[in-house]
């Protein structure tokens, strides 16, 4: 009787050995070490502003993302930003995060993301419960569209109101920004010189309203896919071009066959790197 207990706890160790063994993700710093979650949040609650650059299908990001606001707020005021939401759509999101629109009515009045309600909505309903200001930071879809077929200047022909919803003319843009430049390649000859314009757009527009709804004293935590922050470029170019005084910290999610070493590749595309098992689940 005794052996065959020692021998369930041998097997029930074993088992818990392999679960440990086997994590959704792992956390390494810029430099492809590894690093506590909990460090993580100490160094974030130190800075303006927090992009975290989500790859918008992966769970582990979804997740994190409201893990890592929920434990900033403890600490800190804090005002929360989405590309996920454009900015003529602010007055919607502002009626439901004051209880003066339902969900349904939200979805009916906003141009919701089709994995809003498993993803982005958790983020949203947090900021409705406590208080928190909510900004939908990116420009309409349908501009970035114009730009991208002909150019900045196509921005010219937006009324006054329209205008309203993206960055202030003109668009600051530096053609040889690295993401920009990658950009182009990889889309393998079949890119247009207009293609990164309409990415910059987006990203002047995010920042610009970042800036507008950041509060002095409070951290500023933005949600948007990770091409527009890795390499501290994209956003982080325009709000250090604006605010170059602004305290900035990015993180990203990556994705490996291998998580236990951070890959040279992936080394640098942020302060804090979530490495996910490649394997991961798909939200879609």
């Amino acid at each position: 009787m005794k052996k065959h207990l020692l021998l369930i706890l041998s097997l029930f160790m074993l088992f818990l050995s392999y679960a440990q063994n086997k994590p959704a993700y792992i956390l390494y710093d810029i430099k492809g070490k590894k690093v506590s979650y909990k460090k993580m949040i100490k160094t974030l609650l130190k800075n303006d502003i927090v992009l975290i650059g989500e790859s918008h299908n992966n769970p582990i990001s979804h997740w994190m993302e409201l893990e890592i606001t929920k434990d900033c707020k403890q600490q800190r005021n804090l005002v929360m930003g989405a590309e996920m939401f454009e900015q003529d759509n602010q007055p919607a999101l502002d009626l439901y995060l004051q209880g003066k629109l339902s969900a349904k009515g939200l979805d009916s009045s906003a141009r919701l993301w089709k994995n809003y309600t498993t993803d982005y909505a958790p983020l949203v309903n947090f900021a409705k419960e406590n208080n928190i200001v909510f900004a939908a930071s990116n420009t309409p879809r349908r501009f970035a569209a114009m730009v991208s077929k002909s150019g900045f200047q196509v921005l010219d022909t937006l009324s006054e109101t329209e205008k309203k919803w993206i960055a202030p003319l003109p668009i600051a843009y530096d053609a040889d920004l690295p993401g920009y430049k990658k950009m182009l390649t990889m889309m393998e000859g079949h890119g247009t010189a207009n293609m990164p314009k309409a990415q910059a757009l987006k990203d002047a527009t995010m920042a610009y309203f970042i800036l507008k709804y950041y509060v002095p004293g409070s951290l500023f935590i933005h949600y948007n896919g990770s091409f527009h922050s890795q390499d501290h470029d994209g956003i982080v170019w325009h709000l250090k071009h604006s605010k170059p005084d602004l305290k900035i910290v990015t993180v990203t999610t990556v994705s490996q066959k291998e998580m236990k070493n951070l890959l040279d590749e992936n080394k640098n595309k942020a302060d804090y790197i979530i490495c996910v098992d490649e394997d991961m689940t798909n939200t879609y």
